[in-house]
């Protein structure tokens, strides 16, 4: 039902055209989800923070408009004496604190959805350099393979036709659909951040430290994302690309990129024919005469 509504404002908003694990042109909203965790997000912004600002932002426009029509200088010109109001004052205090209790009670729990990471089916060592990412495979004993931005006059048409313009990268992070993701990410040199938006990700990469978060996507496809965070002047060249694959393609990658058997070396093979009956033992090397000299 929660992922459904989210699923259903989110498309209200960008019409039919909106792009699956991309940004959408001119779409208002936040980007398609394509896990669990986006449609939590999502409900939890559309349905309990987004109707809570519109009506204080409303209900303070009101207080406005009614100080600027009755109590002007024309219509009110002598002022109240007084200067304090106890149950006002009351009020507005106690009713934020009660507002954002309320608020809490949604938010902790989408908190503890992201940080309690069922177990996982795979996990991926995500590594942020200047300027780009390293990604690991130790389940599967992949090791670390980097993905580098594809520059724009090295797009091919199909990505300029998507707007992949500073989000195509070289390798993807290849991963099977419906399965469990735990994505332990660092930095190697400064802070970057691992986000991707279809998923609703954001975690930083912290040099000397392995923070962990986790995806379950639903929807086979490409998804895409950047480092969210600062990290110096090629700071926007650091794309992630997530490509979301059937099961059985995913172990045939797993397979392309596992370590390759090198072949047997060849052996001379020992004869095991037995010597015939009888035959006399070879002779011994006669022996060097006494002074010989080569």
């Amino acid at each position: 039902m929660v992922c459904a509504s989210a699923m259903f404002s989110v498309a209200a908003f960008a019409g039919d055209k909106e792009t699956l694990g991309a940004p959408t042109d001119k779409a208002i909203d936040f980007q398609r989800g394509a896990s669990s965790l986006k449609y939590e997000a999502i409900s939890f912004h559309n349905h309990i923070l987004l109707p809570i600002i519109v009506a204080i932002v409303v209900f303070v426009a009101i207080l406005l408009a009614i100080c600027v029509v009755r109590f002007n200088k024309k219509s009110n010109p002598i002022p109240a004496k007084f200067s304090h109001n106890t149950p006002i004052e009351i009020a507005w205090t106690i009713i934020p604190v009660l507002i954002l209790m309320f608020i809490s009670i949604f938010s902790f729990r989408l908190l503890f959805a992201y940080h309690n990471i069922p177990k996982p089916d795979l996990t991926v060592k995500a590594v942020g350099y200047q300027w780009y990412w390293g990604y690991e495979y130790p389940d599967q004993k992949i090791g670390e393979f980097t993905s580098t931005l594809v520059k724009e006059d090295k797009l091919s048409d199909d990505q300029r036709a998507k707007g992949l313009y500073l989000l195509a990268a070289s390798d993807p992070m290849v991963v099977p659909v419906g399965k469990v993701v735990r994505v332990q990410v660092t930095g190697a040199d400064v802070i970057h951040a691992f986000a991707m938006p279809a998923f609703g990700l954001k975690t930083d990469a912290v040099p000397g430290r392995l923070n962990e978060t986790w995806f379950r996507a639903d929807q086979i496809g490409d998804y895409y994302g950047q480092c969210s965070e600062l990290c110096g002047v090629d700071h926007s060249a650091m794309p992630i690309w997530i490509k979301v694959v059937s099961q059985a393609d995913f172990d045939a990658w797993v397979a392309s990129k596992g370590p390759k058997t090198a072949p047997a070396a060849a052996t001379t093979p020992v004869s095991t024919t037995p010597a015939p009956a009888g035959a006399a033992p070879a002779a011994p090397a006669p022996a060097a005469a006494p002074g010989a000299t080569n």
